[in-house]
């Protein structure tokens, strides 16, 4: 078969490019991954084995460095999987995920600081790439276990790749990489070093289950060489006797992120069953967080050090799908399946420990380093309150980890703990609004009352908030939860409240006319036209019945192709406000006088706009806007 000539996705020469020209600071990690691909390869060997034994084949699981110092020759050996001719086309040649536009904007980021952010690669699984960082050409030689053929597929980085098919006794892959001559104000270390090689090897990939070897050219082949690392699962060893460095990088192998993790957890299982798992909580977002399909679910599953699947979405629910680390157990099944861990026993009960123990690790950030968890609740804080919305998990834990803005606090959002706290005595209820954004929320008329009172109100601003909120949330420490927009509200107690009701009354019987004649001229927009109790300094605001759905909620409700129903807000009207106090006399006045329908609109509109919506006749509202400031000049 002919040599095939193919150009790089758009992305990936984005990426060669960068890989290419930019400093790193950091360029060993090269080897650490391509060591990690050659792990993986391996593990999916020997999991397809089990349920196909022609697969395993009589070679031994082994990661081989070949080094030929004087020809500047580095190659990365593995006995794994392998890949057929289509799928190294597809592996090498694309960012074959939905995360590619995120991936491009992230990458524009860190040209524009000027330095490329390691944690784009391992973040956006293109480890491979990294190749280019030392080697000025690379080649990859690999053979799919279970096919007759090879495909050699080589680069220099510069805009293509060529495939052809090739000869390959065993299955497996080979990357070799010509490394770039060591000059000049380039910095780039020596890797035809051996005593480089080994360091890096142990630093970054001692915990690799697979034996590593170095063979140099001049070495004599009959020798077996000694495995460079000790291959120690870390997850069996005590905690106390793993180096926190050594935990960092065991996590950067598990997950392909260069970053450090936020915390950790290590855990067993004792009883009718053992399990172990160390977990891992990220410091920051993977790019695909909210691809809820496509997200990549980071628990290994391990049955007595056999590796059975990379992303065992059994063991954490949808909430928690950011949590990387391994699991594993003593007495599954090695031929275990999907279908099977969904009903296994074990399986839930596994899930349910490891859910709790990462909830209390947690928490206790929470209160043991309040800045280090406000930077992880901005990150992870929507994903985690979608636990709300799982009638089958105890939600009340997810309030334990929950930070809301408030109008208490509106620089630093606060515990529920907190708000509760400070509630006055009495206080039954947890007030909220829910908002586009925090400042349409900040900025809401609903809250006058509130603030004159001195009564909190949580602010949430979140899309899921929406929906867990309308859904009919728990109680949290025996409060309940309620809207500011929604029903009657009246904060009024005692004798202030006698008093306030007997102003409304007096105020009712004062402006009747004037909301009859609002009510006629905005039947179509709204269902109620009222006296407001939540307004002070705002002239008119809209609140809707109890248990009504939100526009925010209605909206999110129609993308997602649902049906709708109907219905209109109520329309409230400050009467302490000088405008409704002159709207008020010009009915009294003049009765049939178009303009106040005119005023009625312009009400409307302005209410809708307080919080956040949007005009239906945008260009009406500015005719009408305009010919009101041409009278009043």
């Amino acid at each position: 078969m002919p040599v095939e000539s193919h150009p790089f996705q758009a992305e990936v020469v984005q990426l060669l490019d960068l890989m290419i020209h930019s400093l790193y600071s950091n360029r060993d990690v090269f080897l650490r991954e391509l060591i990690s691909n050659a792990s993986d390869a391996i593990d999916r060997r020997r999991f397809a084995g089990l349920t196909d034994s022609s697969l395993q084949g009589d070679s031994e699981p082994l990661i081989t460095l070949h080094l030929d110092a004087e020809k500047r020759v580095l190659a990365v050996e593995d006995t794994g999987i392998g890949m057929t001719r289509e799928e190294v086309t597809q592996n090498l040649g694309t960012l074959a995920h939905s995360g590619s536009a995120e991936f491009l904007a992230a990458l524009e980021a860190s040209r524009k600081q000027g330095e490329a952010a390691p944690g784009l690669i391992g973040q956006f699984g293109v480890g491979f790439y990294a190749s280019f960082m030392v080697a000025s050409r690379v080649s990859v030689v690999t053979r799919k276990a279970g096919e007759e053929e090879g495909t050699l597929w080589e680069s220099a980085g510069d805009g293509q790749f060529t495939v052809t098919e090739v000869a390959r006794e065993e299955p497996g892959t080979t990357v070799t990489l010509a490394l770039r001559e060591v000059e000049g104000e380039d910095e780039l270390a020596d890797y035809t070093n051996e005593w480089l090689l080994r360091s890096i090897v142990k630093r970054y990939s001692d915990f690799v289950a697979y034996p590593i070897q170095l063979r140099k050219a001049d070495a004599d082949p009959a020798e077996t060489p000694e495995a460079l690392n000790s291959m120690k699962a870390i997850w069996t060893r005590p905690d106390d006797e793993v180096e926190e460095e050594e935990r960092k990088e065991f996590y950067k192998h598990v997950s392909h992120d260069w970053n450090d993790p936020l915390l950790h957890v290590s855990t067993r299982i004792e009883g009718n069953f053992e399990a172990r798992a160390l977990l891992f909580v990220p410091s920051v977002a993977p790019h695909d967080l909210y691809h809820h399909e496509n997200a990549h679910r980071g628990i290994q599953l391990y049955v007595k050090r056999v590796f059975i699947m990379d992303e065992c979405r059994e063991l954490m629910p949808e909430y928690l799908r950011f949590v990387r680390g391994v699991v594993e157990a003593e007495d599954l099944s090695l031929n275990v399946s999907r279908e099977i861990l969904q009903q296994d026993a074990q399986i839930k009960v596994i899930r349910k420990h490891l859910v709790r123990k990462i909830l209390e690790a947690l928490v206790d950030l929470r209160k043991r380093d309040a800045e280090a968890y406000r930077a992880f609740w901005e990150q992870f804080g929507p994903v985690i309150k979608e636990g709300l919305l799982d009638v089958g998990e105890k939600r009340e834990r997810i309030y334990e980890l929950m930070l809301c803005a408030s109008t208490q606090h509106e620089s630093q959002p606060a515990s529920l703990d907190e708000v509760v706290e400070r509630m006055t005595e009495g206080q039954e209820v947890l007030y909220y609004l829910a908002a586009e954004s925090l400042e349409v929320a900040r900025r809401s008329p609903h809250l006058e009352a509130f603030r004159e009172r001195g009564v909190e109100v949580v602010l949430f601003a979140d899309p899921v908030d929406e929906v867990w909120l309308q859904r009919g949330p728990p109680d949290f420490e025996g409060k309940s939860w309620r809207s500011v927009g929604e029903g009657e509200i009246d904060l009024a107690e005692g004798d202030d409240k006698q008093q306030a009701e007997a102003e409304r009354e007096e105020q009712a019987a004062d402006y009747g006319t004037l909301l009859k004649a609002l009510r006629a001229a905005l039947q179509e927009q709204v269902s109620e036209v009222r006296l407001s109790s939540r307004l002070r300094d705002s002239a008119a605001c809209l609140v809707r019945e109890e248990g009504e759905l939100s526009p925010q909620m209605a909206q999110i409700l129609r993308q997602a192709g649902r049906e709708v129903p109907e219905t209109k807000p109520i329309l409230e009207v400050n009467a302490g406000h000088a405008l409704l106090a002159k709207l008020k006399e010009r009915v009294a006045a003049e009765p049939g006088d178009d303009r106040i329908a005119e005023y009625a609109e312009l009400l409307f509109a302005q209410a809708l706009l307080s919080e956040g919506g949007r005009l239906p006749d945008p260009a009406a509202f500015s005719r009408r806007l305009g010919e009101l400031m041409e009278r009043a000049l």
